[in-house]
């Protein structure tokens, strides 16, 4: 069976799990009470389709947590644009300023974006400028309805680009938003805590805090040589004044819900003990799905569920952001799925007829189905792994 395609027994299983699915067996009564802002507008979607890594993903994803009718259980907010002062929070002026200025007529040819990250994997094109100061200010726009307490949970699947530095460009990513929106909570909540469950090593928002106490980041991703960016190492643990609040899960190809869970929530309990956040910021990049094109791990949208479901279970102010996810249909499963489990809604297993309906054939159905990927994931190596991460969280003060 080829990844992310599925079979009649599988989906019914799956369906099963999602029906019974529980944050700690709570009732769907108490997902009901729970204020969520989804940050939400057809022209920040229309920017966001422009990107060429993901064209049309905003809109995917939107079409079906609409047909899914879940839109009517939120604050729907409508975003703004961030400002050139607001993104400069994080990014250097002459970053955003060579952005602005190549933006303007899609300009390859200038022989300074190099120095700025841009070309390779992260190519300059028209309107470059106006799609990461739509982002970043989504981002900013949640993070602020948090603050204001317009909600307890607010969301910008669109969002979730952590891999730019200050001063450049990288990995698709032509802002931080994550950087940017952890700022922002910044103002209120004296420790928050980073989540990454993304495929790829956070590297950006790893860097930003690298060197502070009051923002710990937690990123569960693949490490092997080649792999990008290459960071993400378990003895990656912060600098000076950060050291010990940068907590790194290297893995390796293959590992399913299960064990990832296992792990997650091994890493999560010992992190919320010691360091004690006052909001979380959850990046949940799509890109660890069976049948993602980066053909590494082999998560289904139950496994990445019951992680945020442990997240949840805090009460903290959380902010969710997307991030990778590259089989686009696959994709928008599982932020509908995530969306609801965060809405405790019971989402049918048949994709609802909406603009991309076709796009989910040829079985229709929401549930992705694991490949048949071996688990390279050694048990010995992760005990390891996790005994290491605890002895250093043993020096968060």
């Amino acid at each position: 069976m080829l990844a992310g395609q599925y079979t009649v027994s599988n989906s019914i299983v799956l369906s099963l799990q999602l029906k019974s699915m529980s944050c700690k067996g709570k009732s769907n009564e108490t997902f009901k009470k729970r204020r969520v802002v989804y940050v939400y507008s057809p022209e920040y979607i229309e920017t966001c389709d422009s990107l060429s890594k993901v064209p049309n993903r905003a809109s995917m994803v939107h079409s079906l947590i609409d047909a899914y009718g879940l839109l009517q259980h939120m604050s729907v907010v409508k975003p703004h644009v961030a400002t050139i002062e607001e993104m400069a929070k994080f990014h250097t002026d002459a970053y955003l300023e060579h952005l602005h200025k190549i933006s303007q007529d899609g300009d390859n040819d200038d022989p300074h974006s190099g120095d700025f990250g841009l070309g390779y994997d992260c190519p300059v094109v028209e309107g470059i400028y106006d799609y990461a100061a739509a982002v970043g200010g989504a981002t900013l726009t949640a993070a602020q309805c948090l603050l204001d307490d317009s909600g307890e949970v607010a969301i910008n699947w669109a969002g979730g680009w952590h891999h730019a530095k200050k001063d450049e460009a990288s990995g698709f990513c032509y802002v931080n938003d994550a950087v940017l929106g952890i700022l922002k909570l910044r103002e209120k909540y004296e420790r928050v805590l980073y989540v990454d469950v993304d495929l790829h090593h956070g590297d950006g928002v790893e860097d930003a805090f690298s060197f502070t106490s009051k923002v710990m980041t937690v990123s569960l991703h693949k490490f092997s040589p080649g792999f990008f960016p290459g960071t993400g190492d378990l003895c990656d643990t912060g600098l000076g004044k950060g050291r010990w609040y940068a907590v790194n899960v290297p893995l390796d190809d293959g590992i399913k819900d299960d064990r990832y869970f296992q792990l997650f929530t091994s890493v999560m309990q010992e992190v919320r003990t010691l360091f004690n956040p006052e909001a979380v910021v959850m990046q949940l990049g799509a890109d660890t799905m069976a049948g993602d094109p980066m053909c590494c791990f082999n998560m289904t949208p139950v496994g990445v569920s019951q992680c945020l479901c442990h997240v949840l279970d805090w009460h903290l102010p959380t902010l969710l952001l997307g991030g990778g996810g590259y089989n686009l249909a696959n994709t928008a499963r599982c932020w509908t799925y995530l969306t609801g489990t965060v809405l405790g809604q019971t989402l049918a297993s048949e994709i609802p007829d909406h603009e991309f309906f076709t796009e989910y054939g040829p079985d229709y159905s929401l549930e992705i189905s694991p490949s048949c990927r071996p688990d390279r994931n050694e048990t010995k190596h992760l005990d390891t792994v996790i005994s290491t991460i605890k002895g250093n969280l043993k020096n968060v003060v």
